[in-house]
């Protein structure tokens, strides 16, 4: 049986299906398999393999409907152990909150941890079977 039609045991939609034929026959995003596969790649089909438009938007919500929890709550202490510490050092350096145009940045920041997490955690889970609490596993950082 290939690699595609186990894939297909899962009842996942055929965007799923492409992203996990993708991570099956190229590796992890550390992978250097990986990167050069995903360089030769269209656009378009770069957007779909690396970020998630709906966990960018709905990160909190869409990581438990995909049974993520574990990985949604390491999100949520990282991001909330960044928002204290940020609030302390803008209250050390006299302000009373971080200026309006740093909130926004930081909300992206976090909505990104979100969308490009999501494809390849839920990777791991359906198809590898692994559900830790390492919310960037099998990541690239940089």
């Amino acid at each position: 049986m290939s690699s595609t039609d186990e894939l297909q045991t899962y009842n996942v939609s055929p965007k799923w299906q492409e992203r996990f034929a993708f991570f099956d026959q190229h590796g992890g995003p550390k992978s250097p398999d990986f990167k050069l596969a995903f360089k030769q790649l269209p656009a378009r089909k770069r957007l779909l393999i690396n970020l998630n438009l709906i966990a960018f938007f709905f990160g909190p919500i869409y990581f438990f409907v995909l049974g993520l929890w574990k990985k949604n709550l390491a999100i949520i202490a990282i991001i909330v152990a960044i928002s204290v510490a940020l609030t302390v050092v803008f209250a050390l350096l006299g302000y009373e909150e971080a200026p309006k145009a740093f909130n926004s940045g930081m909300n992206v920041v976090f909505a990104l941890m979100y969308g490009l997490s999501a494809n390849y955690a839920y990777y791991l889970k359906q198809v590898k079977g692994s559900q830790g609490w390492n919310p960037f596993e099998g990541l690239r950082m940089i």
